[in-house]
């Protein structure tokens, strides 16, 4: 049976996406980081790695895939809301929020979207 080994993402810039992710997820370079491509894996070794490749494709306003990042209850949501934006993330100005959502848009350094969610409401 097949599982994932990486989710992989688009740069322009794949040190500095790298560096942002290191420092939200607490991630290092399996490898040494190249101008092209890294592939970062847990410090500790457990998940799902995530690569950064170069990419010239533009960044998706609505994409299909992205990531979801848990936080365990609105308090928690909100201060890694901070953090990431302290680290270089920007809050996206999202047009299909529903009614009390759950979750907070994101954009990494290359405005690759993700969600912070508040895992506490189900």
């Amino acid at each position: 049976m097949l599982k994932v080994g990486s989710v992989v993402l688009g740069a322009s810039d794949v040190r500095r996406a790298a560096a942002f992710w290191m420092d939200a997820l607490g991630y290092v370079p399996r490898e040494d980081i190249e101008d092209d491509w890294v592939v970062l894996v847990p410090a500790d070794g457990l998940g799902v790695q995530i690569a950064v490749g170069l990419s010239g494709t533009p960044v998706q306003e609505h994409p299909r895939v992205h990531l979801d990042l848990y936080a365990e209850d609105a308090a928690d949501q909100a201060a890694e809301v901070e953090r990431l934006v302290s680290l270089g993330a920007r809050r996206v100005d999202w047009d299909l929020y529903p009614d009390d959502p759950d979750f907070v848009v994101l954009a990494d350094t290359e405005g690759n979207r993700f969600c912070v969610i508040d895992t506490s409401r189900g």
